[in-house]
């Protein structure tokens, strides 16, 4: 906890509370940085709390100016209404939608869209002075900058939504990264003053690496929910790769494990560090939970092949399939295999050799390797060497690895 209202904890003594978290669809998935903000929610569904997850397809028409450093492009309304309904799918695999105090997915463009400016500057923005919203952190780090009057009033907006929210499900929470402090207390003071009611707010602090990056990032830019835009295996491998200081703090905040399990984890992973017994787990827990048991299978058999030299031949094609994924490919059409398709081509096509003469030198010795099996010799790729019907598997020493695709399965 970064911050939070005084007062919240006499609140939560005397019962369950419903709370929410916004989610602007600016892309058509979350990324591991927003599951900060989710996991608060979850935890307090099962606390007895009931969790309300916003999605703003009106406040994205808008931009938050909130730990940005210039205005975000405007996207049309028709990608953002897409967008929040693949993230509201998202977030279904973290909330129940069943029983007493079951989740809620609410889109703020219901409200939003309808309302009209008058009624929004008589209701809403007479409440609020400019000196108020000039000493919000999002506004001051913009002023230098320039920041339209668009962004500029994105608070009055979010602050429509905490009382909307307030108003029709009885929100008494509004939950958040610490970037999102002046845009909560904005709800809070909107509904004080008209409802002469008191709610609360509550932000987590932004979460950074041991080393200071920014966490949720990868080489590659964000690391997202989508199996389209960050494969199951580069997501688990994201967590596995966690540093040895950070995996202690992540586990706690991204798994529902109990506090005293994580740390004896902890303890046991710092006395024998190399099997990143607490990496393991951490990655293992959230791909199933994003992405499903058995992805998370097939996630752990492709890395045995890929780091740990697993038996091809005893993978199935699903497992083939991952390990496609992270590897140089080249396709051939299935009618190359008969009579053969010449081994030299695939390896120059797949990056193993940079030309025929070079990979013949390899091949001579014995360099090498079909579906695990050394060659000695130059041979031609054979239908009998394919594997789940479709892959051929081809490697270069220990560690590179490229396939031969050829379609559809046989």
């Amino acid at each position: 906890m970064h911050d939070a209202t005084p007062g919240l904890a006499a609140r939560l003594s005397r019962g369950p509370i419903t709370a929410y978290a916004g989610f602007d669809p600016t892309a058509d998935s979350l990324h591991v940085g927003n599951l900060v903000p989710v996991m608060i929610l979850a935890w307090l569904q099962r606390e007895g709390g009931r969790p309300i997850a916003l999605t703003g397809g009106g406040t994205a028409l808008v931009g938050d100016p909130s730990g940005k450093r210039a205005e975000r492009p405007m996207l049309p309304p028709e990608q953002v209404e897409a967008n929040a309904a693949a993230i509201g799918g998202q977030l279904s695999r973290f909330l129940s939608f069943d029983g007493a105090n079951a989740a809620a997915v609410r889109n703020n463009a219901e409200w939003l869209r309808p309302l009209r400016l008058l009624e929004f500057l008589r209701d809403t923005g007479k409440h609020f002075t400019v000196s108020y919203m000039l000493q919000k952190e999002s506004v001051k780090s913009r002023l230098e900058a320039g920041i339209s009057f668009t962004e500029f009033a994105y608070m009055l907006v979010q602050a429509e939504d905490y009382h909307h929210l307030f108003k029709t499900e009885g929100c008494e929470l509004q939950v958040g990264g610490s970037d999102q402090w002046g845009n909560i207390t904005a709800g809070i003071e909107l509904i004080s003053r008209r409802e002469q009611a008191q709610t609360h707010g509550v932000v987590a602090p932004l979460l950074t690496t041991t080393s200071g990056a920014k966490f949720g990032k990868s080489e590659d830019g964000n690391v997202w929910l989508d199996p389209r835009k960050t494969s199951p295996y580069r997501f688990y491998q994201y967590w596995l790769n966690t540093e040895d200081a950070d995996v202690e703090r992540l586990l706690r905040v991204f798994t529902f494990r109990p506090l005293g399990e994580v740390a004896d984890l902890a303890a046991q992973s710092a006395r024998d560090p190399g099997k990143r017994m607490a990496q393991r787990l951490l990655a293992e827990d959230l791909t199933e939970r994003v992405h499903g048991a058995e992805t998370v299978r097939r996630v752990i058999a492709a890395s045995g092949i890929l780091f740990g030299g697993g038996d091809f031949r005893a993978a199935d094609a699903a497992t083939l399939a991952v390990v496609a994924g992270e590897v140089p490919i080249a396709r051939v059409e299935p009618d190359a295999l008969t009579p053969g398709h010449p081994l030299v081509d695939a390896l120059v096509a797949t990056g193993l050799a940079a030309s025929k003469a070079d990979a013949r030198r390899g091949i001579q010795g014995s360099g090498y390797s079909i579906n695990g099996d050394r060659i000695t010799a130059e041979r031609p790729l054979l239908r009998s060497d394919l594997l789940g019907g479709r892959y051929i598997v081809l490697q270069k020493g220990k560690k590179q690895f490229a396939m031969v695709d050829v379609g559809s399965p046989a």
